[in-house]
């Protein structure tokens, strides 16, 4: 019974040191016995590396990936350390995660949620750069309409399709990641998504769905609408969005402004609107040189030793470590480390370069691809065995059939975290508290054990504010028995299995 690697009070006493950033004892611990970093608790099956992660200590994640822990391990609801990042905006431990290969595509068993998703509906923009780099060529820039057609070869036309697949990924009920960020008002994580092919005319499903208050068959403009953030609309609109687009209740996005009092947006979302659009510059958080960056850190490590040669150029932004990459272009040299920082941060637009390239710390010039220096070793700056050995992402075919066979044969290890299969017309949100800015009924589950669905019990409504008496008498009919934590969510199961998830990790 329990848990295999070693004495579970051991096992018990790492998850502490890695929920409180104890990174002595984390390490005291796996020297002893490296076993305990795939210990799992005996609740919510959250590994040591779900609570660094969760809690954004990244030197202890990275302690954990080093002493064999499964980067992509899942909890008892399916959930990657990597979504426990992207949840909390710790764009360092998805960068971590990222370099020891972690699998960004996969998706949790209660509502097939990625981790763009949990970024998006928190708008942690720089996880969902950083998610999405696997995915972005490094070339110049093409806008989000352009065709493009996949020959088969590995090239951009590829790559910019898998990137357009997995940006319009939808979780159970056809909820996107931008429907997300729309709805939260989070117009730079909607910036972002659009500049990398986020599909504007996406709608959820045309049946009911934990979202009926705005309707189902929704575009993202009516989740905007709904949200009340005129930046967010602007942007949609700018991009292509229809204001007569027509859900299932037959509602434009205007009608679920009126209905959730968002009365400043009627000007810009009626249908003969003729305000004037401003004009949007691309996201400041596109970067296209990530990539490569990326792909060097992954094979030949971020080299965190002083430096190698004497021969070596020491780089002149962290003036420690020696230079390893080149900025193509203007061959301006740095270390792998401060090339990573560099293109992981914000960075502001100018006219004078191409959008998503990084202009150069030392000449402004821009860089669209970083390239390995030709005496750099990869014998010292090799990274621990246990990469080799972890899950790649979607862009390997092989890995990717091999995990779809295991699955559809039923293996051991999948059956031993997959719970009961769930029908796919039920949704659960993409957050157990969804929304925050949003003045919707909510579920309670975070709070507490949910209602007697069967007793017909209601959790408590939140504040927000009013229509009008005799919009509300005519939407009574509409909002009746939808409002229940039943029907905004999966049920009381579902719930259940989240917050037990969840409640570990927050205590």
């Amino acid at each position: 019974m329990g848990n295999s690697f070693g004495c579970s009070a051991s096992g018990e006493r790492l998850v502490s040191a890695a929920r409180d950033g104890d990174f002595v004892e984390a390490k005291m611990l796996l020297d002893c016995n490296p076993c305990l970093s795939k210990y799992s608790t005996f609740g919510g099956l959250n590994s040591p590396l779900h609570f660094a992660a969760a809690k954004g200590h990244n030197e202890i994640v990275a302690l954990l990936l080093e002493n064999g822990a499964d980067v992509n391990s899942r909890n008892y609801c399916g959930q990657t350390a990597l979504m426990q990042a992207c949840r909390y905006g710790h764009w360092e431990v998805v960068q971590t995660l990222l370099l020891f290969r972690c699998n960004v595509t996969r998706a949790d068993y209660l509502s097939g949620r990625t981790a763009l998703h949990f970024a998006a509906v928190n708008g942690h923009t720089r996880c969902m750069r950083l998610v999405l780099s696997d995915f972005v060529p490094s070339s110049p820039f093409e806008p989000p309409n352009a065709q493009t057609v996949s020959d088969g070869s590995d090239g951009p036309n590829t790559k910019t399709s898998a990137l357009s697949k997995f940006v319009n990924k939808a979780a159970d009920g056809g909820i996107t990641a931008l429907h997300m960020a729309a709805l939260n008002g989070y117009f730079d994580c909607v910036q972002l998504l659009l500049d990398l092919h986020a599909s504007v005319s996406a709608v959820t499903f045309h049946y009911g769905t934990s979202m009926d208050l705005i309707g189902a068959g929704s575009t993202p403009l009516h989740y905007a609408a709904c949200g009340g953030n005129l930046k967010c609309c602007q942007i949609l609109l700018a991009q292509g969005a229809s204001r007569l687009s027509l859900n299932c209740n037959g509602w434009l996005p205007i009608d679920v402004a009126r209905m959730w009092g968002r009365l400043w947006l009627e000007p810009l979302l009626t249908p003969n609107s003729d305000l004037p659009l401003p004009t949007f510059p691309h996201s400041n958080y596109l970067s296209l040189p990530l990539l490569s960056v990326l792909n060097i850190a992954r094979d030949y490590g971020l080299q965190s030793s002083a430096t190698g040669s004497n021969d070596a150029d020491i780089c002149a932004v962290c003036l420690e470590r020696a230079c390893s990459v080149a900025a193509e272009g203007c061959a301006h040299q740095l270390c792998v480390r401060c090339a990573l920082y560099l293109c992981s941060t914000s960075i502001p637009s100018e006219s004078s370069i191409p959008p998503g390239s990084i202009p150069c710390p030392f000449c402004r010039h821009s860089i669209l691809c970083f390239a390995k220096l030709p005496g750099s070793s990869s014998k010292d700056m090799k990274l621990p065995l246990s990469l080799g050995l972890c899950t790649p992402c979607m862009l390997h075919p092989r890995e990717r059939e091999q995990d779809a066979a295991s699955e559809a044969a039923g293996s051991p290890d999948t059956r031993k975290n997959r719970v009961a299969s769930v029908s796919s017309d039920m949704f659960c949100p993409v957050t157990c508290s969804p929304f925050p800015s949003v003045t919707m009924p909510m579920c309670t589950c975070s709070e507490g054990p949910c209602p007697d669905f069967d007793s017909g019990e209601r959790g408590p409504p939140q504040e927000h504010p009013q229509p009008e008496p005799s919009e509300q008498e005519k939407l009574e009919g509409m909002r009746s028995e939808k409002t229940t934590c039943s029907n905004m969510f999966w049920g009381r199961r579902s719930c259940s299995r989240e917050h037990q998830c969840n409640a570990e990790i927050n205590a």
